[in-house]
């Protein structure tokens, strides 16, 4: 019996109670207040999971915004490095000495390599005009060494791991790539930022430039690569959703 059953009821027993075949007001409190409070209670409930379902929402929405927000900086960030990735022809320790060495020697050269280059776009270009003389310039370090490996350099999408250089936390992703081989390739690999030149070598590692640093990013993307954990979570949703919607 709903609310409005209840009303017509109660209209037609005060009616028939004029005319003296009706029922007593007491009667129609006792018939009908059971079901009247049932309706009340009934209604708050729905009133309740409303405003809870709103605040949900609310919650999904603000976080949802704040996902594509922060994943669209992550795009501008991968979209605007160019990073370098060596893979050594073994893992024994001369193969992996030796790619160090080449690291080094490119790392040095990077402003032979890109010129006044001010964009992605114009530093990939100048890389690949110049593939021939940076393979030429790898294979003449390990021969230096004694080694007479070949070495091969390309322009590719490669994909990498987090990675620390210095202070700051290359998120993880696809990003377009120097990537140079050397021999077989099937050691361990070693990675970096080439443009902006943000690493130069340090010993065995490598540190991050922090004047290149400061002018090649804003402060929303130095951000993200000095706070990494603080955008993991979004980061990781946003690349799911890329690739449910295929993007």
């Amino acid at each position: 019996m709903n609310v409005r059953t209840i009303f017509i009821l109660v209209l037609q027993s005060l009616a028939d109670a004029q005319n003296g075949v009706g029922i007593s007001a007491e009667c129609i409190k006792w018939i009908f207040l059971p079901t009247l409070m049932g309706e009340v209670k009934k209604m708050k409930r729905y009133i309740t999971f409303i405003i809870a379902g709103g605040l949900l929402l609310s919650v999904f929405i603000t976080n949802t915004f704040s996902v594509i927000r922060d994943g669209r900086r992550l795009d501008r960030l991968r979209g605007s490095v160019l990073r370098l990735h060596i893979l050594a022809d073994s893992d024994s320790e001369e193969d992996q000495e030796l790619k160090i060495l080449v690291r080094d020697e490119l790392l040095r050269n990077s402003n032979e390599i890109f010129g006044s280059a001010d964009s992605l776009e114009e530093a990939e270009a100048a890389a690949a005009e110049k593939l021939p003389e940076i393979e030429a310039l790898a294979e003449r370090t390990l021969r230096s060494r004694g080694c007479y490996d070949k070495v091969t350099a390309e322009i590719a999408d490669v994909d990498f791991d987090a990675r620390v250089y210095g202070d700051i936390t290359m998120p993880a992703g696809r990003y377009r790539a120097l990537r140079v081989r050397i021999g077989r390739a099937e050691g361990h690999n070693w990675w970096c930022v080439m443009y902006p030149p943000l690493c130069f070598p340090a010993a065995r590692e490598v540190e991050d430039d922090k004047k290149a640093e400061e002018e090649f990013f804003d402060d929303e993307e130095r951000d993200i690569l000095y706070h990494p954990k603080k955008y993991q979570l979004r980061f990781a949703i946003w690349d799911k959703m890329k690739s449910w919607l295929d993007l």
